[in-house]
């Protein structure tokens, strides 16, 4: 085990909080334990050498690894089922009847391997039914990790990844590859965009959003970090428009703009 010695803890942890609002000042052994095997990789001996090596590599994709290790990408089809069937049964109805020019906007941010962004989509495909033709609904999906976006992008997931979705969804959605495996139809992978953004950079969206997902990825910020970013995205939501988060996560309730509807679940105006 090569450990990490303190003044090069305080130096990576101040470098992640910084420039990506992640915070592991608390986190020693997790760096440690998971990073080692990445060190003896590149044939680093120390700490020291990899972030210099990280540091030094003008492509960025040390660093993308370095943040795919010290973060935990973990989700799957209907996580936080309660969430879908709000969206489907309260949300959609009253946006169907107040968004303007039938463009709805919904981002779901930190989407990691893509399950939320395209149960979403699935949910919006069967709503409109006849009429998703005649609406804009495209879903933007960001996520501050290229390597799980690349895993999205190509929508494939195992049988095991889908086993709390319906007979249906599986029919009208996924083409069978072989027994272990199912793709994405291209009929719904197009209602999703991917792209990479890191949520400390400043928002560079012309329009705000009816629907934010963003649902435990704020788990690695401190305090501070989530009240700048629930500012953030209060403001890039329309009037009436929801945000989700997390069911283990809480808002602060003297920072928090927006108005509480359920656990999770908070509205604009």
């Amino acid at each position: 085990m090569i450990n990490i010695k303190e003044n090069e803890f305080i130096e990576l942890t101040k470098f992640l909080k910084n420039n990506y609002g992640i915070n592991l000042t608390h986190k020693k052994n997790l760096i440690e334990g998971r990073l080692n095997n990445v060190l003896i990789e590149k044939g680093c001996n120390s700490f020291r050498e990899y972030l210099d090596y990280v540091y030094a590599d003008i492509t960025k994709n040390e660093l993308t690894t370095l943040i795919n290790k010290l973060t935990t990408n973990h989700t799957f089809f209907m996580r936080e089922q309660e969430h879908f069937q709000f969206f489907k049964n309260q949300v959609l109805p009253s946006l169907a009847t107040t968004v303007k020019n039938r463009d709805l906007r919904i981002w779901s941010a930190g989407c990691s391997s893509g399950e939320e962004p395209y149960t979403l989509a699935m949910i919006m495909e069967d709503y409109f039914a006849q009429e998703k033709s005649l609406w804009d609904k495209k879903i933007l999906a960001t996520d501050i990790s290229v390597n799980v976006l690349k895993t999205a992008d190509k929508g494939i997931y195992s049988v095991e990844g889908l086993e709390k979705m319906s007979e249906s969804w599986k029919l009208n959605y996924f083409n069978k590859i072989d027994n272990d495996t199912y793709r994405i139809d291209s009929k719904l992978k197009n209602e999703v965009i991917f792209r990479v953004f890191n949520l400390m950079d400043e928002f560079p969206f012309k329009r705000k959003f009816h629907v934010i997902f963003c649902r435990n990825v704020m788990i690695y910020f401190d305090q501070e970090t989530k009240d700048r970013l629930i500012r953030k995205f209060y403001d890039m939501t329309e009037v009436g428009g929801y945000l989700f988060i997390g069911l283990s996560e809480a808002l602060n309730k003297t920072e928090n703009p927006y108005k509480y509807i359920m656990p999770s679940v908070y509205r604009k105006g």
